[in-house]
């Protein structure tokens, strides 16, 4: 048996839905640099103290892993999926390139443009509300809200017709899938994304709207058409898996404990405290964040050499009592909250502005029409979604 067979997999498995794996606060006071097999077979070095999660992310020589590295793959699959693909690559993701195409991309992720969608949000998620309770309960949240709204929210800021919101969630959950899906389907998902961008950048250019891809391509600094529908994937993947998970385990979080959800009901100010540390909380969070070390870097006493797989676990980080006192309790009234949920550093989610805009405005409009809400079965009933990137909740049965 060779040494990798012996190292510990990651992901660790959890017994709960919604608590930690006993490996995180284990490793975090007795071992944090861990050293592990992922699900590829291949090692790398876990990370799971804020600090050092942090100082990671945070250091601008290191670089998620490009093909060119001899990077540990995190997934089992031939090709690595989505974010191995060809249009994967065309978003620069080093130095100046990388910055100048996020600060196209970030001007429109300020917090004028996030209140003026607020409405619009609020909108889209009372219809898919009222939709669900027309059919009755029980009902799945994330089936009837937590899964629709933010394709509907990305369509929306891409100038996306009303009609084509089901294909692009259909598209959306086949490139993100690392098992549900085969490489041929995900390709074709890919291939029929990019034609369908590429036809709708060609028309933004000849009628131009109020959304972020006719400012994009009237902008003095155009984009090319590849790197357009390579950002138009991105945003669809990066916000659509994501934020529908989060919105699925927010609610749980607070329904998991009722009096969670009173509270917010005596004092609806403390929605947006209660949004941050659901995502500190969030003990479901998926992989983490994989860097590639391109030179020697000591991280809490151990020396990592150049090659060397850095796996950053924000989730972990997120429940260390040195960062956070009484980390493994939710506290709606948490503030600060320094979490690394959306990651940290140069490459920090670009779109965490329209999260946390979505996360909150769903939560008030949840508590303003279904005070009543409530878990359809007990707690220890949620089950984790298995085999994916981002992660998340099969179902959340609710009623009201």
């Amino acid at each position: 048996m060779s040494e990798v067979d012996e190292l510990p997999r990651f992901p660790f498995e959890s017994d709960a839905a919604l608590e930690p794996p006993a490996e995180w606060a284990e490793l975090r006071s007795q071992c944090p640099v861990a050293h592990v097999q992922l699900a590829s077979g291949d090692e790398a070095a876990l990370l799971t103290r804020h600090a050092d999660v942090k100082q990671i992310l945070s250091d601008p020589r290191f670089t998620r892993p490009t093909p060119g590295d001899d990077a540990a793959r995190i997934a089992d699959s031939e090709d690595g999926g989505i974010f191995n693909s060809e249009m994967a690559e065309v978003i620069p993701q080093h130095g100046e390139a990388h910055l100048t195409w996020r600060r196209g991309i970030g001007k429109w992720f300020t917090a004028k443009r996030m209140n003026a969608l607020r409405p619009g949000i609020a909108s889209m998620a009372e219809q898919l509300i009222d939709e669900m309770v027309l059919k009755g309960a029980p009902a799945d949240l994330k089936a009837s809200l937590g899964f629709p709204l933010p394709v509907w929210v990305i369509c929306d800021m891409l100038g996306v017709p009303e009609h084509d919101r089901d294909q692009f969630s259909h598209w959306s959950d086949t490139m993100l899938s690392m098992t549900r899906n085969s490489s041929a389907e995900m390709k074709t998902a890919e291939q029929e994304f990019g034609r369908y961008m590429g036809a709708h950048i060609a028309s933004k250019r000849l009628n131009p709207g109020e959304d972020l891809l006719s400012a994009l391509v009237t902008d003095p600094e155009p984009m090319s058409d590849r790197t357009l529908v390579a950002t138009g994937i991105g945003l669809l993947i990066a916000g659509h898996e994501t934020t529908a998970n989060m919105i699925t385990k927010m609610v749980a979080m607070l329904l998991s404990d009722r009096s969670r959800w009173e509270s917010l009901l005596a004092d609806p100010s403390l929605v947006r405290t209660a949004v941050e540390e659901a995502l500190r909380l969030d003990a479901n969070a998926g992989v983490g964040m994989a860097r590639y070390l391109t030179e020697e870097v000591e991280i809490s006493g151990v020396v990592l050499p150049p090659g060397t797989t850095a796996m950053c676990s924000m989730a972990a980080a997120n429940r260390d009592e040195e960062a956070f006192a009484d980390a493994s309790s939710m506290d709606l009234r948490r503030s600060p909250n320094q979490h690394l949920a959306f990651g940290a550093g140069a490459h920090a989610c670009l779109g965490q502005p329209l999260a946390r805009t979505e996360l909150q405005v769903v939560l008030e409009v949840l508590l303003r029409k279904l005070p009543s809400l409530e878990l359809a079965v007990p707690v220890q009933d949620l089950r984790r979604v298995e085999g994916l990137v981002v992660g998340g909740l099969v179902e959340l049965p609710v009623r009201w």
